[in-house]
């Protein structure tokens, strides 16, 4: 399943936690920020032509959002190919031409701010952000804080050395060591995963915890741990960016949409930011920023909804 923030840090201590990672953010301008540093593909420098400006949903945006006109989202530039920061210090990805697209839509242009994953819901609330965009799971616990609109399903994702020389299996993770982002739902995952082992008598899963996606995949690389878990998305990006480094095992799980994330109580505010993904998608430009960045079409969606139910 994709991203998503904990419940309770206090799950943490059943773990050997080791290699935890603070990271710096970037600017407010999301303008870089080594730790989301990436080598940019050739996708990076594909053009996504100008969406047209909807004069309809436009008049739905709050004066608040639009005064100044731009939005400003909020998201972790540490996760490709989603967000993050190229060999070039810009700051791309799916959600990046995606959330731009949408804000053409609604007549503006665009901010895109790094923070720290488990900071942006926060920092939305806190009236930081305009919107939050980035690779956010819709879950029951995130729908009561602020409101969500679909665009894309994903899954996690089993990622191992070429090879597999630790013969690494999904279903018995037990005594391995495995790497992940922090505040991920992919820690909850390893948590009840190790909690079995344990009441099977095994040895507990060594979880190392990263503050960016960036240094899990370094992690990995470097022989540091013997798998990752993550999206589907990214770690089928980072098959393709480590030359045959890296190989998935098994098939994506618990697929669950990614959603925008809106400050709840902002009038037709989600209304708008829906009718601007559906529009997209309509139109076809949805589809081109999905081949563009070669995510799984099997996550593509026919239709954007405000607040589905998990």
């Amino acid at each position: 399943m994709a991203r998503s923030k904990l419940k309770a840090l206090a799950l943490l201590p059943a773990f050997a936690l080791t290699g935890l990672s603070m990271a710096c953010g970037a600017g407010g301008d999301g303008s870089g920020g080594d730790a989301g540093s990436q080598p940019g593909g050739q996708e990076a420098g594909q053009q996504i032509p100008a969406a047209q400006k909807d004069d309809k949903l436009a008049a739905q945006v709050p004066a608040d959002v639009s005064a100044d006109g731009k939005i400003v989202f909020g998201q972790d530039q540490s996760y490709p190919p989603n967000e993050f920061v190229d060999a070039g210090g810009k700051v791309v990805g799916f959600d990046v031409d995606l959330g731009t697209a949408v804000a053409q839509k609604l007549g503006l242009g665009v901010e895109f701010a790094n923070a720290s994953f488990d900071g942006i819901i926060v920092g939305l609330a806190a009236n930081k952000y305009e919107l939050a965009m980035s690779s956010f799971t819709i879950n029951a616990e995130r729908l009561q804080t602020v409101d969500m609109v679909s665009y894309y399903k994903a899954g996690t994702s089993l990622g191992v050395l070429k090879g597999n020389p630790d013969k690494i299996n999904l279903d018995d993770l037990c005594g391995k060591n495995v790497a992940v982002q922090k505040g991920t739902t992919q820690v909850e995952d390893l948590q009840k995963r190790s909690d079995t082992c344990v009441g099977a008598g095994k040895p507990v899963i060594t979880m190392q915890q990263f503050q960016a996606q960036t240094d899990v995949n370094l992690a990995l690389t470097s022989k540091r741990a013997q798998a990752m878990l993550a999206d589907s998305p990214v770690v089928d990006y980072a098959v393709t960016q480590t030359q045959g480094q890296l190989e998935t095992v098994g098939e994506p799980y618990d697929s669950a949409p990614y959603g925008i994330a809106v400050t709840k109580g902002k009038g037709d505010y989600s209304q708008a930011v829906q009718g601007a993904v559906q529009a997209l998608i309509d139109d076809g430009t949805y589809k081109k920023i999905v081949d563009k960045w070669k995510l799984n079409p099997v996550g593509l969606v026919t239709k954007s909804e405000v607040n589905p139910q998990p």
